[in-house]
């Protein structure tokens, strides 16, 4: 179970080797306590996980840094488990939130967007799925959980929206825009009933066997036509939503609309997205003001 959510530390939420690497030696430390313990990791109580962050401080002599990464490993490892229906509740849920500083998320220039986004061919059954979905990833601003578990009922191409179902399953609408429009009609009319063979789904984006895309195989879709591109920045899916935010702020959308579209809970969340507007405005002090 370890391995797996190395796995999809690296790959679905596109973590550094470092990061990753870190976490993993973390949750080494746990699996290790516990084994002294008599428990394995989805039998340990909140004791157990208090105990360990004790022996951490006392025994190990970490750092408040450290001790901060290992909250957020060990905390993400739990409810890794519950996403993967392995416990119902994270023994790890009353940890005290580690401190940490806001990091600006990374974004792609308009430009960039533009090249990844033609590299797919569009003549090409799986080259107009990848168009499709890129279109979507960016115009949207989904999750590529989001983006995957859309079904063909949750497009209302007359109308201009589509409906998804994010974190907690709660829904909500988001406009279509006129480039994901065209590439979502054509992916439905001629490379979908393609695919879908002569399968029953509802599933919109399917893999060459007409099953539902898996995240992995969504990642490499994604990295595949980056590669193609040559734009050396670190893309995931993500880098997507992040750009879809930023440039709406910077044309000057209302920041409620875009924590709406994002299905963001709280707007202290949507906020981060302002803080790049600044940075640019800093760098531009710095650039060409004579006192910069």
């Amino acid at each position: 179970m370890l391995q797996k959510f190395i796995n999809y530390l690296l790959i679905e939420r596109g973590n550094s080797k470092n990061t990753v690497d870190s976490y993993e030696g973390d949750i080494k430390k746990l699996i290790a306590f516990l084994r002294l313990r008599k428990t394995k990791p989805e039998d340990a109580k909140e004791e157990d996980i208090e105990k360990f962050f004790n022996y951490l401080r006392e025994n190990k002599k970490l750092s408040q840094a450290s001790i901060s990464r290992a909250v957020s490993s060990i905390r993400g490892f739990y409810k890794f488990l519950i996403s993967e229906e392995l416990l119902t509740t994270s023994p790890a849920k009353n940890l005290p939130a580690p401190k940490s500083i806001k990091k600006l998320p990374d974004v792609l220039e308009l430009e960039e967007i533009k090249i990844i986004i033609e590299q797919p061919d569009s003549t090409d059954k799986l080259g107009r799925r990848d168009r499709a979905m890129i279109e979507l990833l960016y115009g949207a601003g989904l999750r590529i959980s989001e983006l995957l578990g859309l079904k063909t009922s949750d497009i209302f191409l007359d109308s201009d929206f589509l409906r998804c179902f994010g974190k907690g399953s709660k829904e909500r609408i988001i406009p279509i825009g006129s480039y994901a429009k065209k590439y979502i009609s054509l992916y439905l009319k001629h490379s979908r009933p393609l695919l879908k063979k002569n399968k029953e789904t509802e599933i919109l984006f399917l893999n060459a066997r007409g099953n539902k895309l898996s995240r992995m195989g969504a990642w490499k879709i994604l990295n595949k036509h980056v590669i193609k591109s040559g734009i050396k920045k670190r893309v995931t899916p993500h880098t997507f939503r992040h750009s879809f935010a930023t440039h709406l702020l910077e044309g000057g959308a209302d920041l409620r609309a875009v924590q709406e579209m994002l299905g963001h809970v709280s707007i202290t969340t949507t906020e981060i997205y302002t803080h790049i507007d600044r940075e640019k405005l800093k760098e531009a002090i710095k650039v060409y003001h004579p006192r910069g």
